[in-house]
């Protein structure tokens, strides 16, 4: 269990400052200088240390991500590009870190671009997030009046100026390339990597696309040490981080815990236990929409990191927990998933274009019963040809939930299938 004196996040639920004020009294801009002395070099050592896999759902190792960058300017400017746009289905943790707690995620943008080499930074926010934008905005110009960014940022003699643009409220303007694309003026529609953003990103310059999670926690990490960061957790899934749970549990929260958490131990103590108890669980969705379902006797035991759930063939994503009780029409859930998949694709790459509308339909059929049990195998097979052959990962976030869906309950699929047909011939044979 996670210490409330180890917690980064202090003022998730709102109830402190949070203005610059409160912040530096909580001990943030703490040293902001003496950080940025570390030097480059120094800083993305601490942070290859401290194990933080990105936090924005591929987990990948963010000091890695920051290492590509070029060490040397060719004569482009650097960028830090943070994407705020978050649209996955039950995730809603960043948007906390910006409405309550905004100063984090800024001094992580200094810091960050610094190691980086980028004299600017771009915050990508959600269309939808209006007020999120406002708070931000508001600390933005906050850290702008006394001097913590823009010229001679923090006194540092570093010169960093910080942008927010307000997206259009697009799903695929989440993944890192279509958000470049969208950031540049054009339609938000993923590029063929390579080259990857690190060597030609935005405006055609190197660029490092980054969460708001993975860079709001960089500061309380650079003052604590890496070795602490690592302490938490299994080996390769280390830190804390914010677990968003929703659905049928007793209190849907967001909260801040240590990776590697057990399953049970997270719902019991932070949402007072499922819904009507742990029998009557179904199924849990562990880290937002795109990842596939497991049933209860899998994640009875499930522990909340990335390996742990990628060998369960389902992932951790961004940590929203969705919880769905014996009540769940667990078919029709999925088939929701499914239109709002065939609802933000793009449209560039065909697999994903008519895969999406052609999964939806079938899933469609299979909520009401009204197809035939060989269908279930045909949907099979086209979600494992949409699934790793799109530009994007857009294409595995529609097929990985139906392949969870039939991987774990068939049985409920088939047994629709059959009841509707049993009720068919009864009604014929009434006539």
């Amino acid at each position: 269990m996670l210490q409330d004196q180890d917690r980064i996040f202090t003022n998730i639920y709102g109830m402190h400052d949070r203005s610059l004020k409160g912040a530096i009294k909580r001990g943030h801009w703490d040293g902001t200088k003496e950080l940025i002395g570390l030097g480059r070099d120094k800083i993305i050592d601490i942070m290859k240390a401290s194990g933080l896999r990105g936090r924005g759902g591929a987990g990948f190792p963010t000091g890695l991500k920051w290492s590509f960058m070029p060490k040397e300017s060719d004569g482009r400017p650097a960028y830090l590009v943070v994407n705020a746009d978050e649209s996955e289905p039950g995730t809603c943790k960043d948007r906390e870190i910006m409405r309550h707690d905004p100063h984090t995620l800024i001094e992580g943008c200094l810091i960050a671009s610094f190691a980086m080499n980028a004299h600017a930074c771009y915050i990508y926010i959600r269309g939808e997030y209006i007020r999120e934008k406002e708070a931000l905005q508001a600390a933005i110009d906050e850290a702008y009046a006394a001097g913590l960014v823009g010229k001679n940022a923090c006194k540092s003699g570093w010169d960093f100026d910080i942008y927010l643009h307000h997206g259009a409220g697009a799903y695929i303007c989440g993944e890192e390339t279509a958000l470049l694309e969208s950031l540049e003026g054009r339609k938000g529609m993923p590029r063929m990597k390579p080259p990857f953003p690190a060597g030609a990103g935005l405006y055609g310059c190197p660029t490092t696309v980054n969460n708001v999670e993975s860079i709001a926690v960089v500061p309380t990490i650079l003052r604590r040490g890496g070795d602490w960061f690592a302490g938490f957790g299994r080996p390769n899934n280390t830190g804390t981080k914010l677990f968003a749970i929703s659905g049928h549990v007793n209190n849907p929260c967001v909260v801040e815990e240590a990776m590697s958490i057990g399953f049970e131990e997270l719902i019991d103590r932070h949402c007072g236990g499922i819904r009507g108890g742990w029998t009557n669980l179904k199924a849990v969705i562990p880290g937002g929409s795109s990842v596939p379902c497991l049933p209860r006797d899998v994640m009875k035991d499930a522990i909340m990191d990335f390996d742990w759930l990628r060998e369960q063939r389902s992932g951790l994503g961004t940590a929203a927990v969705i919880v769905m009780d014996q009540s769940t029409d667990i078919i029709k859930a999925i088939w929701r998933l499914s239109k709002f998949y065939k609802h933000e694709s793009c449209g560039q790459c065909t697999p994903c274009r008519e895969g999406t509308g052609w999964m939806m339909r079938v899933m469609e059929r299979l909520v009401t019963g009204e197809a035939e049990v060989e269908e279930i195998d045909m949907l099979l097979d086209v979600t494992k040809q949409v699934e790793g052959h799109t530009i994007c990962a857009l294409g595995d976030a529609a097929a990985w939930p139906i392949q969870g869906l039939v991987r774990h309950f068939r049985d409920e699929i088939e047994d629709r299938i059959k009841a509707k047909r049993t009720g068919r011939v009864s009604a014929v044979a009434a006539e």
